[in-house]
């Protein structure tokens, strides 16, 4: 586990964050039009978590559920701003039906333009029995306008052929490198992880956040801070207000701290907000377990025994 040593001497500088209980869209009505600069969330999937049990709707409720909560969205979100929506897939009766389908055309008859469809691929989830495993997610970036925030140079990753150059019919370019020497534009595939990786790697591969990973606390589907972070870096600046609507345990508010930049948080649970409210005052107090930016997806060493086939599938093969 790694203390936070980027956290700002008091979070009260950004005077700036606000972490409140309650429904998204009767929250939402206590702020004004064209207000945020950023929303970063990940709706509730409606697959039947703990959050979700009470209340589980039918596919054509939760989308009919989540279509009045994007309507408020994009009337809060600046002509200038950007959208971006976490989401995986319902599943219903084994039948699985992919989100960022449904999610797209829910934003695009709001006049939102889509910019990237990113995948988020991780190591670990549930093991399919009657399917092949599910092992990433998507991330929708939209923008409202064209006129909207995108900072390529925090996030870029080296060039894969640095010494590749224009050739001798280029005119004034002929001979020259012909890559940008910042690095290269990454791609929406979404492997390697942390700041370390937009030196190192092309890449980017971000663990979800599971048992022994140091930022887990007891939400089922709380996504990391690497994931939050690499949006704010991207499509806000400092000083930006970011909100997100469905803020569960405090990532995406601690992100937007950790970066300059105001957030606001929304949640139904009073049990999510207060632990919210606690990881932000530690994270405001350097005092945040949070994992490494750029430290690699751990691979077992092929002389570790749980890398090892086990002797007894090697008698079953016998």
């Amino acid at each position: 586990m790694q203390k936070n040593m980027n956290a700002p001497l008091s979070c009260n500088d950004f005077s700036l964050f606000d972490l409140r209980e309650g429904l998204a869209e009767e929250i939402l009505e206590t702020y004004p039009d064209d207000h945020f600069d950023l929303v970063i969330t990940s709706p509730p999937y409606n697959i039947g978590k703990e959050y979700e049990r009470e209340e589980r709707l039918s596919l054509d409720d939760y989308l009919e559920w989540l279509d009045g909560i994007i309507e408020k969205l994009v009337k809060k979100l600046k002509n200038t701003g950007s959208i971006c929506w976490q989401v995986g897939n319902y599943i219903d009766a084994g039948e699985v039906f992919p989100l960022d389908i449904f999610f797209y055309q829910l934003f695009k008859k709001r006049g939102l333009k889509l910019r990237n469809r990113i995948i988020w691929r991780f190591n670990f989830g549930l093991n399919a029995t009657n399917r092949f495993s599910g092992r990433y997610e998507t991330l929708l970036w939209f923008s409202k306008s064209d006129e909207y925030t995108f900072n390529l140079d925090p996030v870029r990753v080296p060039q894969l052929y640095p010494g590749k150059r224009h050739s001798d019919k280029k005119g004034d370019k002929a001979g020259k490198p012909s890559g940008n020497p910042l690095g290269k534009n990454p791609s929406d595939y979404w492997e390697f992880s942390g700041e370390k990786a937009f030196k190192d790697d092309p890449v980017w591969d971000i663990p979800n956040v599971k048992s022994l990973h140091p930022e887990k606390t007891i939400h089922p589907c709380q996504f990391p801070i690497e994931l939050a972070e690499r949006c704010i870096l991207a499509f806000s600046n400092a000083g930006d207000v970011v909100l997100d609507p469905f803020v569960g345990t405090g990532t995406s508010v601690i992100a937007s701290l950790k970066h300059g930049r105001a957030s606001v948080g929304i949640d139904k649970s009073p049990e999510y907000v207060k632990i919210a409210t606690d990881r932000v005052s530690k994270f405001c107090a350097g005092e945040l377990a949070m994992r490494p930016s750029g430290k690699p997806v751990r691979r077992p060493k092929k002389t570790e025994k749980v890398a090892q086939v086990p002797e007894e599938w090697l008698q079953t093969n016998e």
